[in-house]
């Protein structure tokens, strides 16, 4: 069987978390990939503004992250929230309505690498990203929120689970991609 090469292969990826050990984690998994790191917001901020990256990987605690997502988002960055103590269907929603293209748990860390192939990859197909999130890793939410937790947000997630489109964070990609911008849309 031939194996397909890797959609992280000679990407740019940054990774901000507050966490060093986190931070040298990410880079060895993503070996493949050229990783720059950041430790606090006003650091982020700055590389997210004067850099050209093809993913971020944003910690939601201690760098606050979905304040950095709204500026990958508007940079047209592809964005993955990572977090440990914020995991829990409020920041999960949020984190869907400000843009993100995944949202993963510290404790899927090990498999990092093979998520973010499957998602960029899925991303690149253009197909919804949080399909593919949802089938791996509803169980695990399931679990984590408990089995009826969709039920308090039940308009949200009919709709989202109706669609895959998720419509307020897919439309603000799509305001600052400038494949669709440059065409005058």
């Amino acid at each position: 069987m031939v194996q397909s090469e890797s959609h992280l292969s000679g990407k740019h990826i940054l990774a901000v978390d507050d966490e060093q050990d986190i931070l040298e984690t990410i880079e060895d998994i993503l070996d493949m990939a050229r990783v720059d790191t950041a430790r606090d917001f006003e650091s982020a901020s700055a590389k997210i503004r004067e850099g050209k990256y093809d993913l971020a990987i944003l910690d939601i605690m201690g760098v606050d992250g979905l304040k950095l997502l709204e500026k990958t988002v508007a940079r047209g960055i592809p964005t993955v929230m990572l977090t440990a103590h914020a995991v829990n269907p409020e920041t999960l929603m949020t984190s869907i309505r400000k843009g993100a293209i995944s949202y993963l748990p510290k404790e899927m860390l090990a498999e990092l690498d093979t998520l973010l192939d499957d998602l960029l990859g899925a991303h690149a197909r253009g197909e919804a990203p949080w399909k593919l999130l949802f089938n791996r890793l509803g169980d695990y939410f399931d679990e984590r929120f408990g089995p009826d937790w969709k039920q308090k947000d039940e308009a949200f997630w009919l709709d989202f689970d109706r669609t895959y489109q998720v419509s307020r964070g897919i439309r603000e990609r799509l305001l600052h991609d400038p494949k669709i911008t440059d065409k005058g849309v």
